[in-house]
């Protein structure tokens, strides 16, 4: 049983990470698992240039800046990264969330869904009621979100960000968002305590 699992390879999902990992020194940290799916297979960064993004030197690949977030993970044990296969369902069972890949299942007591806008978000069992039309986006686009209130779909613990969440699609926002969720499953795991761990 996980007590996170983040799904997704962009900037909002390894944001979150990465501040998640940030406080596995803290006490209430001591015995979390979490995992990540960081499928980046499909993500809009891998054909991106970016010239504003800041701390980033203008003309960085986007398919750099994706592999070069994911093996920053490396520096924190607390994450652990899981098979980057496609998630076809996020089942809520109730105590706990059920996700499943193509090859594997996982069990959570949290979720985080970072897998970009596009339809694809359609094909995953589970996530259906809370689809809706992304409106941060040209009409003529085909994207969607998912129904949240403040970065939370539900009230039990599946969180959403980057532009699943209905923000614009910029890099900076979508990094804020996975942070934003960070900070709130902190919180959550130090008793409602706010916690928005900085490093050292």
């Amino acid at each position: 049983m996980y007590d996170l699992i983040i799904i997704g390879g962009g900037p909002a999902a390894l944001s979150c990470a990465l501040v998640v990992g940030s406080a596995e020194q803290k006490e209430y940290m001591k015995d979390k698992k979490i995992g990540i799916i960081a499928n980046q297979k499909a993500s809009d960064m891998n054909a991106a240039v970016l010239n504003n993004l800041y701390g980033v030197e203008q003309g960085v690949k986007g398919k750099d800046f994706l592999k070069d977030s994911l093996k920053q993970l490396d520096m924190f044990k607390s994450i652990e990264k899981l098979n980057p296969d496609t998630v076809s369902s996020v089942l809520d069972k109730g105590e706990f969330y059920e996700v499943k890949t193509d090859k594997d299942s996982y069990q959570a007591k949290n979720v985080v869904l970072a897998v970009g806008h596009s339809k694809k978000v359609k094909d995953i069992e589970g996530l259906d009621k809370y689809v809706e039309k992304h409106v941060n986006t040209p009409a003529a686009m085909e994207r969607f979100a998912l129904k949240n209130k403040n970065l939370l779909v539900d009230e039990k613990g599946m969180f959403v960000a980057g532009v699943l969440s209905g923000c614009s699609s910029q890099v900076s926002i979508a990094l804020g968002t996975g942070a934003d969720v960070a900070v709130q499953l902190l919180t959550k795991w130090n008793g409602g305590e706010f916690d928005h761990h900085h490093d050292k």
